[in-house]
């Protein structure tokens, strides 16, 4: 006989008090329809997909059981909280997510009240959730703080120096270990979920209490016995040692895609008015999704796909992408010299390490989501004659600035930075924008900066990065597809300090550093249209400056104009420097430079980002008008 079709539910949650509104029995169908409209909404944006659908389960039951949005709610990373949007009053947008205009693919403060603290560097959580947990005890409220954390993330130093003071101040403070990879505990089943719920509940904790008070009248000797045991007895059933030196009550693991083993255990430590709780929820990425629990790596973060099949669109183009090429030079460059090996802080397959790793897998070390321990240990692999590539994104290369300093700076260790992801990224938005790196890293005595034009041109920073041997290095280059130039057979080390002149004018010159070139190109066969002769020069270092270069441009063009796809600060004032110190200034020259602006972009097509910059052909064009204050109508310039 033929069941009656269920009563769809996902339609009648608008805020996590309808949720709350339901009978507990009825969640695990809200799961699923959660889950397939995750699924349904990042087929059509593109984004994380893996993670979120490994904490539906969750996501569900952290709503259900505390009042948010007045308990916060602290999600770490933040690309598995697209289901967590899709309950807080977003779902109507969710389709929007990544896009110009649209939602933020990971937590944001301004977007909602139900994100406490955005999110999308790792190993935040924890202690931003202390900081809001000792602000409520301050202030005198009563709310709970609850910080959701991925085993990854748990590879980062900051989560550890977090959980150390929280212990030492004994917040009342929750957090819920996503263990989503590394498999931390074992199978979970009946016992645990049993062991888990009674350990959490109120009759064990007021037991311990008592124990804990009768303790107190032994001898001091038998005191710190009686605790021992008590600790080491729970630890033999539930694990967790390590977090109970930290100074938090462990519960699990538990199975975090059982909604009747999450609930009790929540409610539990809900109400339980001491802390900090650590609570081990084991789930699997992709949950749900026969693609994505097959291939958990190829569905962490996707482009477009088909639901039905799970094939992922493919670039309509055909230019390399600059990782790939990035991995491809540096693995032609080891295998002609065997002191090159690679660093990554978790980042295997998003800086192409991975198949730098499956060819030279004695060489290749990656040390978790902890780029202040990869900086220092690149500069450890340095001193003994090894030459490390330690291959970071410009964002998250900010974190270990300290160790660049201090232990590869300082010392001159031939450490060579790799920089993915320089200027605009497009849908992953501020927070993964490479735009200060040149002026963090160029203000440092005797560090080479160099920046990529081109596909072709990052061949030859890897090979000359390689042969660098006495100072540290870096080379930057962009997210995404190249320009499509011929390619060279292999890298050839540039001349450190030497720029290059890519085509001849008398008028106007063009200074770019990076890959804003092919930008420059556009402009200056535009503005031949206007009669005046342009020059595009490509830098390619920072770093030493090529300074002959810079005065001769100054010298021979009434504009000079450089170009770079970083902050105020960088290679335009490096440039602006050399002038003024060399007098050239005095000359009349029509200097201007061009930087991002001063303000944090929001994600968009990196097309749209850079017009909004005016770090395009067109905002090239009208800074070469306004510097030889003339008016232009825009719409009158055609762009090839």
């Amino acid at each position: 006989m033929l069941q009656p079709a269920k009563t769809p539910l996902l339609d009648r949650i608008h805020t996590p008090a309808d949720l709350r509104a339901l009978p507990a029995a009825n969640l695990p169908q809200l799961a699923a329809e959660l889950r397939t409209e995750t699924i349904d909404a990042v087929a059509v944006t593109g984004g994380h997909l893996g993670a979120g659908l490994g904490v539906i389960e969750l996501t569900v039951a952290l709503h259900y059981i505390f009042d948010t949005p007045n308990d916060r709610l602290v999600w770490d990373v933040g690309h598995q909280a697209y289901p967590h949007k899709i309950l807080t009053e977003r779902r109507d947008r969710i389709r929007t997510l990544r896009q110009g205009g649209g939602l933020s693919g990971f937590t944001k403060r301004a977007e909602s009240e139900y994100d406490p603290f955005g999110a999308a560097h790792s190993s935040t959580s924890i202690s931003a959730g202390l900081g809001m947990a000792v602000a409520r005890d301050l202030e005198g409220r009563a709310n709970n703080v609850v910080c959701v954390i991925g085993d990854g993330a748990m590879s980062a130093g900051m989560a550890y120096e977090a959980m150390n003071n929280a212990g030492a101040m004994n917040s009342r403070l929750i957090v819920i270990l996503n263990d989503n990879d590394m498999s931390i505990a074992p199978p979970v089943g009946a016992m645990s979920a049993y062991l888990a719920r009674l350990i959490s509940g109120k009759t064990y904790r007021t037991l311990r209490d008592i124990g804990k008070q009768l303790a107190h009248r032994l001898p001091k000797f038998f005191e710190e016995k009686a605790v021992r045991v008590e600790e080491f007895a729970r630890g033999f059933w539930t694990g967790g040692t390590l977090f109970e030196e930290l100074g938090f009550f462990y519960v699990g693991p538990i199975d975090g895609h059982n909604l009747d083993h999450l609930l009790p255990v929540l409610r539990n430590v809900r109400d339980a008015k001491a802390g900090p709780i650590l609570v081990h929820v084991v789930t699997q990425k992709g949950k749900g999704y026969p693609p994505a629990e097959i291939s958990a790596d190829k569905y962490h973060g996707v482009v477009k796909f088909d639901v039905a099949t799970g094939a992922q669109a493919k670039s309509k183009t055909h230019a390399p992408v600059y990782t790939k090429v990035f991995a491809e030079s540096l693995i032609k460059e080891a295998r002609k010299d065997d002191k090159i090996v690679a660093v990554s802080a978790a980042m295997p397959s998003g800086t192409g390490l991975d198949i730098f790793a499956a060819e030279f897998p004695k060489r290749f070390f990656d040390v978790g989501i902890a780029e202040q321990h990869a900086v220092t240990f690149s500069a450890g692999l340095a001193t003994e004659g090894l030459k490390p590539f330690a291959a970071i994104y410009s964002t998250f290369l900010q974190r270990a600035y300290d160790q660049v300093v201090h232990d590869v700076a300082i010392q001159s260790l031939p450490v060579r930075f790799a920089i993915d992801r320089s200027g605009l990224v497009g849908a992953d938005g501020p927070t993964h924008a490479g735009a200060f790196d040149v002026a963090y890293l160029g203000c440092l005595p005797r560090f080479i900066v160099m920046a990529a034009a081109d596909e072709a041109d990052l061949v030859h920073m890897v090979a000359t990065a390689a042969a660098i041997d006495d100072r540290p290095c870096a080379f930057r280059y962009p997210r995404g597809e190249g320009r499509g130039v011929a390619m060279p057979e292999e890298g050839k080390p540039l001349e450190i300090g030497k720029g290059r002149i890519v085509r001849e004018g008398t008028k106007v010159a063009l200074l770019s550093f990076g890959a804003r070139l092919s930008e420059c190109l556009k402009a200056a066969d535009a503005l031949a249209g206007f009669g005046l002769s342009t020059t595009v020069a490509d830098a390619r270092f920072a770093k030493p400056l090529d300074t002959e270069m810079v005065l001769r441009l100054a010298r021979e063009h009434e504009v000079l104009i450089t170009i770079e796809e970083g902050a105020i600060g960088g290679f335009g004032s490096y440039v602006m420097q050399a002038l003024a110190e060399n007098g050239a200034l005095d000359a009349g020259v029509k200097l201007r430079a061009m930087v991002l602006p001063d303000i944090f972009i929001d994600q968009d097509s990196p097309a749209a980002m850079y017009a909004k910059a005016g770090l395009d052909a067109r905002g090239i064009i009208a800074k070469v008008f306004e510097a030889l204050g003339k008016d232009i109508a825009m719409e009158t310039v055609k762009l090839a």
